[in-house]
């Protein structure tokens, strides 16, 4: 059920292809239901909104070089000096969006606003003004519970005494990284005197007039309580014709890292010995991190490109190896296909840490991994029938789940 009136909504999201490309799919359906939509960010963030459908209005004080320098920095956010580095770009980013977003919103005349979970300048922003919005989970949900771990650790579910305990120690060791973005959310709401505005993670009743999540209930750990209008739901992507690979008779294994761990070179190297040592040929996806010359490199014969069609590729493929990037492995759900997960960084071990509760795929680390290991866990998740049983299991849920049709309704129908 849509709203009594079409309304001009301000999506707010971090500058990076995981969050933009999912919301420009859900943005073109909000248009399509009569909406208009605008991303509003740094400057420099306009290079990957693509979506005819909707528009762009860039913050004049941050521009691609900006932009560069932050993603530069997530690209390589291992070790304790790399997680504070990121931690404090970070927060230089929500910084830019609440000084200059204000401003940006009244010009264009913004109604509502539709906050991805992950920036926390959206709900204060939308506060700031005196408009409505909803949350987009564009990931794993961010909210805080005391039966599941934070959401960047890959720690087991456990809702007992331990579990709890161990959970509450992991919420207190996050906000402590974290600080330098509370710092920057906190100076903000004292000064715009927003002090009892609540964001995303901090409480269960927060302003947002839905949640909506591309996340499938099935993937979630068990939650004791959630906002009572949250949504759980299936990717937002659009309709991608079939993939034209050729058939030599090898099984295809779709092999990716993202568009930010795209440059390791070696782990690529690694999959493509894997697949090739088991018969099957590797598909892989290096989101432009890798030279001409390093992609010719690559053992066994794979097929390389920068960008495939994601979800076509998958339902073609008999297994899939990434980094447990949330896009990717809610894809190859979808297309019933198991996994094995070599998480690197961000909310990656979480989400591969419920791929492997499911039943759906196997877990290794990437450090140090030799193509002998990588070969017998993709051999087991392709032999083994229960893997792509799992798998295929929650892609019947995400199927009748409604995708970002279902979520559109779901916000426009909440303002």
């Amino acid at each position: 059920m849509t709203s009594a009136k079409p309304r001009h909504l301000a999506i707010i999201t971090a500058p990076l292809p995981g969050h933009l490309n999912p919301l420009q799919v859900l943005g073109a359906e909000l248009v399509a239901i009569g909406h208009q939509v605008t991303f509003v960010g740094i400057g420099g963030a306009a290079r990957f909104v693509t979506e005819a459908a909707v528009g762009f209005a860039g913050l004049a004080a941050a521009g691609d070089e900006a932009l560069d320098a932050y993603l530069a920095t997530l690209a390589r956010p291992t070790g304790a000096v790399g997680f504070a580095r990121m931690i404090r770009s970070t927060a230089a980013m929500t910084e830019a969006l609440l000084d200059g977003a204000p401003a940006v919103l009244e010009r264009i005349g913004a109604e509502a606003v539709i906050a991805d979970a992950v920036e926390p300048a959206g709900p204060l922003v939308a506060a700031r003004l005196g408009l409505p919005h909803a949350v987009a989970v564009t990931g794993l949900p961010l909210l805080p519970d005391p039966a599941v771990p934070p959401p960047f650790l890959g720690w087991r579910y456990r809702d007992d005494g331990w579990g709890r305990f161990r959970n509450g120690a992991g919420y207190l060791v996050a906000a402590r990284l974290m600080r330098p973005i509370a710092r920057v959310v906190e100076a903000r709401r004292r000064a715009w005197g927003l002090e009892g505005e609540v964001l995303e993670g901090e409480v269960l009743e927060g302003g947002a007039a839905v949640h909506v999540a591309q996340c499938p209930r099935g993937l979630d750990y068990p939650r004791r309580s959630l906002p009572p209008r949250f949504r759980y739901g299936s990717p937002w992507r659009r309709a991608e014709p079939e993939a034209d690979l050729p058939d030599d008779g090898r099984p295809l294994v779709f092999c990716s890292l993202g568009t930010l761990q795209g440059s390791r070179q070696a782990l690529f190297d690694t999959m493509a010995r894997a697949c090739a040592s088991i018969g099957a040929r590797a598909v892989i996806g290096h989101g432009g991190g890798l030279s001409e010359r390093e992609a010719a490199a690559l053992p066994g014969d794979p097929l390389v490109r920068a960008f495939w069609p994601q979800g076509a590729v998958l339902r073609r493929c008999a297994a899939a190896i990434g980094h447990g990037g949330f896009n990717t492995v809610l894809d190859a759900l979808t297309a019933g296909v198991p996994i094995v997960t070599l998480p690197i960084a961000f909310e990656q071990p979480a989400t591969a840490a419920r791929v492997a509760r499911i039943g759906a795929g196997v877990t290794l680390s990437p450090r140090g991994l030799e193509a002998q290991a990588l070969a017998r866990a993709l051999d087991r998740v392709m032999r083994e029938p229960e893997y792509r049983l799992a798998a295929g299991a929650l892609g019947a849920e995400m199927a009748l789940a409604g995708g970002a049709a279902g979520a559109a309704e779901a916000i426009s129908g909440a303002f």
